[in-house]
This record gives C-alpha cells, sequence and structure tokens, in this order.
C-alpha cells in the first residue's frame, strides 16, 4: 500500500541541480500518490539544501496539491486586501490565472511572499497546467544566502541586529499588515544566515535617519538582483515550482500578453523570521 511509512517498490528520487545557487530538479517522483517515508525525506533535505524544488509532467489536482503542502506544514492564507490572483474552486488553493483580459499579474517584482505579515509563509507550490508559447511566463529565483555570503565584513556587521519595515500597503492597499523583521536571518533548518528583505515593500531600516535607510535599502535591493545568485525557470505544462520563502526571491517575468498563464498555488504557513545570532 502506498503511503507514509510504506516503502513497498520504493525507488530513490532523482535531485538534479539546477544552478550553483539556488535550485534543484526532482524527477521519479509521482506526487499524485502520497509519498513514502524515504521519498519524503529525501525530499526535505533537497528543499533544505537548494531553496527551490522544480517537478515536471505532474498533472495534480487540488488534493494532491494540498497533500505535498502538508508534509510541510499547514496551509495558510494571503493576507493581501487587493490582489491579482482569485480564490479557486477550493479555499485552500489560490487561483493563478492571466491572460489577454487580465489587468495586470502577480508577482511581477523581486520580492519574498507575504513579508508584510507578521507570521510569513514558510513557502509557496505553485502549479503551472498552462503556460504561455516560446518560454514566456519564466520566474526567476534569487539565493537570499548568497546575497547576504557576497556582502563585505563591514557591511555584515552593520546589518546585524537591525530590521527593517515590510509595509503591505505598498502592494495590496489599505488594510494590509505593516510588520518589521529583521534584516539578517538565520535559517531554522539549514542554520545559515541570509538576508530578509523585499525589493519594494520596504520602508525603513531601524535606528538610522531616512536618507541613509533609503541608500542602504536600494544598495542591498540592488545587490540581491545579482545574476551570479539566479536561476530562470522556464516552465512547461504541469510543472510546479516549490519556494523557501525564508531564504530566496523570486520574479514572475511579465513577458507574455496576450497569451494565457494558468495554475494554481498553495502557501505553507511559517514562523516570525528568527533573527540571526
Amino acid at each position: 500500500m502506498d503511503g507514509i511509512g510504506s516503502n513497498e517498490g520504493y525507488r530513490a528520487i532523482t535531485v538534479r541541480r539546477c544552478s550553483p545557487q539556488v535550485g534543484a530538479e526532482i524527477g521519479d517522483i509521482d506526487l499524485t500518490r502520497p509519498l513514502t517515508d524515504p521519498e519524503l525525506a529525501e525530499l526535505k533535505r533537497a528543499f533544505t539544501e537548494n531553496m527551490v524544488l522544480f517537478f515536471r509532467d505532474q498533472k495534480i489536482g487540488h488534493e494532491d496539491h494540498v497533500r505535498l503542502a502538508e508534509y510541510f506544514g499547514t496551509v495558510g492564507s494571503h493576507v493581501g486586501k487587493k490582489t491579482h490572483s482569485g480564490e479557486s474552486d477550493d479555499g485552500r488553493v489560490r487561483r493563478f490565472h492571466f491572460d489577454e483580459n487580465s489587468d495586470g499579474i502577480s508577482g511581477n517584482a523581486w520580492h519574498s511572499d507575504q513579508s508584510c505579515a507578521a507570521i510569513p509563509p514558510l513557502g509557496s507550490i505553485l502549479y503551472m497546467h498552462t503556460v504561455p508559447p516560446h518560454g514566456g511566463g519564466d520566474t526567476m529565483f534569487v539565493s537570499m544566502y548568497a546575497a547576504y555570503e557576497a556582502l563585505s565584513d563591514g557591511m555584515k556587521g552593520y546589518l546585524e541586529g537591525k530590521t527593517a519595515l515590510h509595509d503591505g500597503v505598498l502592494i495590496f492597499g489599505d488594510g494590509t499588515p505593516r510588520t518589521r523583521h529583521p534584516v539578517v536571518v538565520r535559517h531554522p533548518e539549514s542554520g545559515r544566515k541570509s538576508l530578509y528583505i523585499h525589493s519594494v515593500a520596504m520602508r525603513q531600516l531601524g535606528d538610522v535617519g531616512k536618507i541613509e535607510s533609503d541608500g542602504v535599502l536600494r544598495m542591498l535591493a540592488e545587490h540581491c538582483k545579482s545574476p551570479e545568485f539566479a536561476f530562470r525557470f522556464r516552465w512547461e505544462p504541469h510543472s510546479i515550482a516549490f519556494w523557501d520563502n525564508r531564504c530566496c526571491w523570486h520574479y514572475a517575468i511579465n513577458d507574455y500578453f496576450p497569451h494565457t498563464r494558468s495554475g494554481f498555488r498553495v502557501q505553507i504557513e511559517g514562523h516570525a523570521p528568527p533573527r540571526a545570532a
């Protein structure tokens, strides 16, 4: 019988790294059925090591989608009051559909999902069943470990202990949270330090003046966009991207109008970003 606790017929999943810094493609796995204990253990290890996992040819339904998320935590909800994504027929799953009639798309700026929330999501799992032709609608990912590690020792020391205001109103409108989080955090599983910032939803560093704050945040945002820290994922029909919101940015490229890009996403509840010690 398939399922957690059953190893019958087990074959090791494959993990192929996509770039030196971020991302791995997972093979020899079927997400339309429950995973065995060894499969799940390997998947969790790959997630911690690579920050983003990609899957191909997975024709999953909402129950499959939610089951994958629940291996990692509780399915969460979106805090934004205004968003281009929408509800599906399953309240746990958000619909991400964009076509020639859409007035905008979701995610076309470098960001960490819902960082304005007091408890941002641990991660997000996006399944795309319909993608634009010619490679349009790709998603880019950046390792915030790599971005932090490339800073000078002086800048690392300057940022240690500082907080920044993440303002959801700048993206989602009135009624959305504003929350201060540490700028440098330590990942609870990997133990590595990373930057925890947002490229457009940041207002103020703590304990410094506005001019200094604006300059530092602008420098950090530009620094994190370096292609040396990044990987660009090319979507195919029935592909999945599962990213660790705690240690990477992503950017949905808006280059496919008037074609259709359609799928579903779930978020996994997380924890308050832990200050690096």
